[in-house]
């Protein structure tokens, strides 16, 4: 399994990153059934142009929101366009006189997809009515041709292939879940590994639950300490308090990530270093993380 970081930059796009999006690969070769899965954590502002540089966005399987601020899901709209009005698809749809759906099947073939030629979108509750009212959408229109909208429950895994993806509550202004994504190892075949993306947060009991014992945290840091004390609790971490819930936690490795543009990075991974002893890494675009 591997994350591949799409995009890092905290609340709005940057001039090196889009917003946050990360894209959780498992190759073939590491796969049980010998093909490629492909998971799509968050797709803020951005975050569509530079998957295609990566990956052709049809090939994703699944996509998994943390919650509906504009930074973490804005480019659905986008790929919504994408997945519908593709060329190829039209020109496949039109030759076997069917549908666009029923022609190109499921965007990734996910075992989890309830309707063929739709792709599964988990997040909050109110998913697919905050991205239909971003796009634009009229009385009587929906994203359901492209998109099957599915909600978070606490504690309960859902699958897309080999992977296993729990979801956890966390401490933001809105609904808003961590995800701990559990797959096969690429490093040591045979084994299981898990990667714990805490989404946007402040400390609390469900992101250090979240990050219990994970190979790799994937820890927003969009606040510095001393800077931003005097704005309400419930938003973000500091470089500092994602140390100690890696910590806390027992994290094996740390990646800061959610870093606005006008942040210093070099010191969200200092105050991340004084308060936790293993790996401190910093995201940035196209970085890749093998677990």
């Amino acid at each position: 399994m591997r994350l591949v970081v799409v995009g890092c930059s905290g609340s709005f796009a940057g001039p090196d990153s889009p917003a946050s999006s990360y894209l959780v690969q498992v190759p073939a070769a590491d796969s049980p059934d010998g093909r490629e899965w492909n998971l799509l954590l968050d797709m803020g502002n951005g975050a569509l142009g530079a998957l295609q540089g990566i990956l052709d966005p049809r090939r994703l399987d699944a996509i998994g929101l943390s919650h509906l601020h504009p930074d973490h899901f804005v480019d659905v709209c986008g790929l919504y366009v994408y997945l519908k009005y593709h060329p190829d698809r039209l020109t496949a749809a039109a030759a076997s006189g069917t549908g666009a759906a029923a022609a190109s099947g499921a965007p990734g073939g996910s075992a989890d997809q309830a309707t063929a030629g739709t792709l599964p979108v988990w997040g909050p509750s109110n998913t697919a009515e905050r991205i239909g009212a971003t796009y634009g959408l009229e009385a009587g229109e929906s994203l359901e041709s492209q998109f099957d909208f599915r909600a978070w429950v606490p504690g309960q895994v859902v699958s897309v292939g080999p992977l296993e993806i729990e979801p956890f509550r966390v401490f933001h202004p809105v609904e808003a879940y961590g995800v701990r994504v559990t797959g096969p190892s690429s490093l040591a075949p045979g084994e299981r590994v898990t990667l714990a993306y805490t989404g946007d947060t402040d400390v609390c009991d469900g992101v250090v639950e979240l990050a219990r014992g994970a190979d790799l945290l994937l820890a927003e840091a969009a606040f510095h300490e001393g800077r931003d004390d005097a704005v309400d609790r419930g938003i973000h971490l500091t470089g500092r308090r994602a140390g100690e819930v890696a910590t806390a936690a027992g994290a094996k490795r740390l990646v800061l990530t959610h870093l606005p543009a006008w942040n210093d990075k070099r010191a969200a991974r200092d105050e991340a270093t004084a308060v936790y002893a293993g790996p401190v890494d910093l995201a940035a675009t196209g970085r890749v993380f093998t677990l």
